[in-house]
């Protein structure tokens, strides 16, 4: 819990003293969460389901009680978050309202995503079917993600689309432009 509290300190600059941390229904629903967790592997499905039903009412965020989480998973303004059966989370992720890490409905077995270390997820994205978020990867808000995210990059927009490399291809577009633009002044000075 210490872990967790610090963690969610560092990332919400609104918290003024570490009591104010427990008001955040994130904190309640994945704590509450462990608990399901422990009793889904105990096999007593409908108690966990159960607790994790009453968790949702209370919270607003529904985590099946399958899914497994790090100790540092941060739920921020979690209304509406949905967290499915077979979704693994990794330690230092953020996720932001209204968030979907559901599957699409053809899978069997492990059809949920898989969030790897350091993920920060934007508010109502969705990601869909047994893929896997890279490390240290950032999902815009409104995001569809249906394929795998390599590490470290930014996705953002419906159908997500990596962005992490477009900036640098732009600015050397821009270069080359700049270049012939010169190259022609040029030709036309010589061509007199």
């Amino acid at each position: 819990m210490k872990e967790l509290i610090k963690f969610i300190r560092e990332q919400d600059p609104a918290i003024r003293r570490n009591i104010e941390v427990f008001l955040y229904q994130g904190l309640w629903a994945v704590t509450i969460h462990r608990l399901a967790h422990r009793m889904y592997k105990w096999r007593l499905f409908l108690l966990s389901r159960i607790l994790s039903q009453i968790t949702r009412f209370w919270t607003g965020i529904e985590i099946h009680p399958g899914a497994t989480l790090s100790k540092t998973v941060f739920i921020d303004h979690g209304s509406g978050v949905v967290i499915g059966e077979t979704c693994e989370i990794g330690e230092r992720v953020v996720i932001y309202q209204g968030v979907t890490l559901g599957g699409t409905g053809k899978d069997t077995g492990k059809r949920h995503p898989c969030i790897k270390n350091n993920v920060m997820i934007g508010a109502s994205a969705s990601i869909l079917g047994p893929i896997t978020i890279g490390e240290n990867s950032k999902i815009g808000a409104n995001s569809v993600v249906v394929k795998c995210v390599p590490p470290d990059s930014t996705v953002v927009g419906e159908r997500a689309r990596d962005i992490s490399h477009e900036a640098s291809l732009n600015l050397e577009i821009k270069e080359l432009r700049k270049r012939i633009d010169e190259l022609e002044k040029q030709s036309q000075i010589l061509g007199k």
